[in-house]
């Protein structure tokens, strides 16, 4: 019989019940223990939803993230997080977001890094490490949940980040190395499982995704010293691994001495009969079948033909799972109304995607006949998406063959430009902007739900917004922001928002992914050839404008983040959707321009998300990425700047790619990580301005003048201070207005410090020059 199990689930809940649960404790109108219940109402239905399978998983639920959880478990959590005579939440949540409920007066930095999950758009705490690292056990909680689900009458699998992945994951913040904690690490992992078997769990599910990443042979080595080490007698060890091919980690993992292996038969699917011919033929194989990060329905049938072989052949040693945890993709596709989605019948949500496996289950197990009605009905669907009109445009194909490199290259080079752009714009030394958006307050989400629900006329939303629009650039005025932005009242995210104007997408109610703790989005879904139908941004843009003398910055989302952070066909390479969508995007470029808007910011967040896990493969995603990006944004006029963004990801080691995009501006995220990511500007000289940030928009803390000042001078040793501007971190819409205007305020203050500073140091050159 093969054996059905689930590696983790989304863990929002299905009407995001975490989300407000935990934003009602950090206001402190809710207590620790109402949360802690909302947290157990959470598990309890994902437990149910798996009750078809012969385990269920413990463990992979978190109320901000799990690798914070395992920082948590693992006494890891940064000292300075940590409060005498406080609870483990609030520290939990000061390592998470820099304040806990009980912080109300606190305005230190408490927060750790933050950045991408592999190569996903999900956001990680990272684990910090240092020669002082100590680590000490901390259980409790896990095996409380554990409790939990057996008290219940369910069979429990424990979920865990192994301590390999958890190192690779993490960040050293002296010159340690970070394999050197793996012999301080390793007892607590043991000590934990003990732990865990005492608790009467048979199997654990060891999460180690970094052996699909390029691993030298001192890490290889590690593995194997990790699991021999970690050998139990009461205990069976699943190791889990996905998002990519194992390739030269592939006999690693097959040898390891553990009771099974995981493996990612969706994008390692190549790797399927080397892993079967070399897996030793006691160790059980799970293979995750359903596609853990898209949304779109399986073809069951022929799944069921890929498997049948393989089932005759392992028996009870065959395991079906997803490909990876659900947590990537929304719960449940029956919140959604089929008359308002044309493409329901080719999606799967987490819900769906159990029963895609449950019906995987019963035909190996039952034979096919027992399913004959659900792979029917399946067929069908997959039938209707392969041959509907609605994918493929003849047209917008051709523009993409069409293409040719003129499209992407700016007139003249950017020392010329920048002359050009100083002299249209006049704007000052250390000129300070935003990143984009601004606070999206009560009042303004609901005249979008008003207006949805059709209880706001078309044209009495639009005054809202106007009056949204005037208030905030009232405040950007006040606040004596160089160049401003319209704050982007109209917009819901900013994916979706473009993915609304732009056709080949398609939209949900209630499709709520998790991005990081409390922070939910509702990717767009690519389904088909995509093009502009009409103009998206430019009478919002020239309303802004009209409304002040100040520069106003037009801001548009850029085709690779569009891209990553929707949810995307799988019938076409990655590369000819993006190419489909910067096409589209350079319309709206060019005609902003024409429009006279003289500063066009097109965000790239999401570019550094996109980049394969293996490095040899980072050349081809980079040429097509930079080259999308290139054509919707290199048409313009020399003295047209444009601006890009990208924030929360490593991008020091494509510093280069980042430079060819040729913008004339760049921000990034700096503040959380103390300007670490300008450490590669050291070895590579960035050649256009910059905008390192001065302010972390993910949590409630106010910088300080002095702080920003400080963060601008560790910046200056890297980038030269003409081309420097000052901006927050990232756009402004989760923060709450008396947070962000005092935030601003300060970074406008501390702007003119320096540009104070630099005058008189001016003067002070030029009277030695005299002398």
């Amino acid at each position: 019989m093969a054996t059905l199990h689930c590696l983790g689930l989304p863990r929002i809940g299905p009407k995001r019940e975490l989300k407000f649960a935990l934003e009602r404790y950090w206001r402190a109108e809710d207590s620790a223990a109402k949360l802690e219940q909302q947290a157990f109402e959470i598990r309890q239905y994902n437990w149910q939803l798996q009750k078809s399978f012969d385990f269920v998983s413990v463990g992979d639920f978190s109320l901000y993230d799990q690798v914070l959880d395992m920082s948590q478990l693992l006494g890891n959590l940064p000292k300075r997080a940590i409060k005498e005579n406080s609870s483990d939440l609030d520290n939990y949540f000061r390592a998470a977001r820099g304040r806990s409920a009980s912080d109300s007066a606190c305005n230190c930095s408490h927060a750790a890094e933050m950045t991408k999950w592999f190569d996903t758009n999900y956001h990680y705490i990272v684990p910090e490490f240092s020669n002082e690292t100590d680590f000490k056990l901390n259980s409790k909680k896990l095996i409380k949940q554990i409790s939990e689900a057996q008290a219940l009458g369910n069979s429990v699998k424990a979920v865990i980040i192994g301590p390999l992945s958890y190192l690779w994951l993490g960040k050293s913040k002296d010159a340690s190395n970070k394999l050197d904690l793996l012999e301080r690490l390793l007892p607590l992992y043991r000590a934990l499982l003990d732990d865990i078997a005492n608790s009467g769990v048979e199997w654990v599910q060891i999460d180690e995704p970094a052996l699909v990443c390029n691993l030298d042979e001192q890490w290889q080595q590690a593995y194997e010293r990790a699991y021999h080490y970690l050998q139990h007698k009461k205990l069976k060890l699943l190791l889990s691994t996905y998002f990519g091919e194992l390739k030269e980690n592939l006999k690693l993992a097959c040898q390891l001495p553990v009771a099974g292996l995981h493996i990612d038969a969706v994008r390692a699917r190549s790797e399927l009969n080397k892993i079967i011919d070399w897996l030793p033929n006691y160790k059980v194989l799970s293979l995750g079948v359903i596609d853990g990060r898209n949304i779109w329905k399986s073809d069951l049938s022929s799944l069921i033909e890929l498997l049948k072989p393989l089932h005759s052949k392992l028996g009870d040693r065959l395991w079906l799972s997803h490909s990876c945890s659900l947590l990537h993709v929304p719960v449940d596709l029956e919140s959604e109304s089929p008359s308002k989605l044309d493409i329901y019948h080719w999606l799967a949500f987490a819900k769906q995607k159990i029963e895609e496996l449950s019906i995987l289950g019963r035909a190996l197990n039952e034979g096919i006949s027992s399913v004959e009605d659900e792979l029917q009905h399946n067929r069908a669907c997959i039938e209707q998406r392969q041959s509907s009109s609605q994918v493929h445009k003849d047209e917008v194909k051709k523009a993409v063959a069409a293409i040719n490199p003129s499209l992407g290259e700016r007139q003249h080079s950017f020392e010329r430009r920048s002359k050009l752009q100083q002299e249209k714009l006049k704007l000052p030394a250390y000129p300070t902007t935003s990143i984009g958006s601004f606070p999206q307050t009560t009042t303004i989400r609901a005249a979008r739900r008003a207006f949805k629900n059709g209880e706001l006329k078309q044209a009495e939303y639009e005054e809202a917004m106007k009056q949204e629009i005037r208030d905030c650039i009232s405040k950007q005025e006040k606040l004596g922001l160089d160049v401003l932005v319209h704050g982007e009242a109209e917009r819901n995210d900013m994916v979706e928002y473009f993915g609304e104007q732009l056709q080949g997408f398609a939209f949900t109610q209630l499709a709520w992914v998790q991005s990081y703790g409390s922070r939910c989005v509702k990717p767009p879904i690519l389904f088909g050839d995509v093009q502009r139908k009409k103009a998206i941004s430019i009478d919002w843009t020239c309303y802004a404008q009209a409304q002040t003398l100040r520069p106003m910055k037009g801001m548009l989302t850029g085709p690779v983040t569009i891209l990553n952070w929707s949810f995307v066909r799988d019938d076409q390479p990655r590369k000819d959707s993006c190419l489909q969508i910067a096409l589209a995007i350079r319309e709206e470029v060019l005609d902003l321009e024409k429009a006279g808007v003289n500063i066009i910011q097109i965000d790239e967040a999401a570019l550094r998300e996109g980049l394969p896990l293996r490095q040899e493969q980072w050349q081809e995603y980079l040429a097509w990425a930079v080259e999308s990006y290139r054509i919707c944004a290199n048409g313009v006029k020399d003295e047209t700047q444009i601006h890009t963004h990208m924030c929360y990801s490593e991008f020091n080691d494509i510093l280069p790619s980042i430079a060819h995009m040729d913008a004339d501006v760049i921000t990034i995220e700096c503040s959380r990580s103390d300007m670490e990511l300008l450490d590669a500007f050291e070895q590579f000289a960035y050649p256009n301005a910059i905008g390192p940030g001065v302010y972390d928009i993910h949590s409630p803390n106010i910088p300080s003048v002095d702080a920003v000042v400080k963060l601008i001078r560790k910046a200056e040793n890297y980038i030269q201070p003409e081309r420097l501007w000052l901006n927050p971190d990232c756009g402004l819409k989760t923060r709450q207005w008396d947070e962000v205007l005092p935030a601003l305020e300060n970074m406008v203050k501390a702007s003119k410090q320096l540009r104070k500073e630099a005058s008189n140091k001016g003067s002070r050159t030029a009277e030695l020059k005299l002398f």
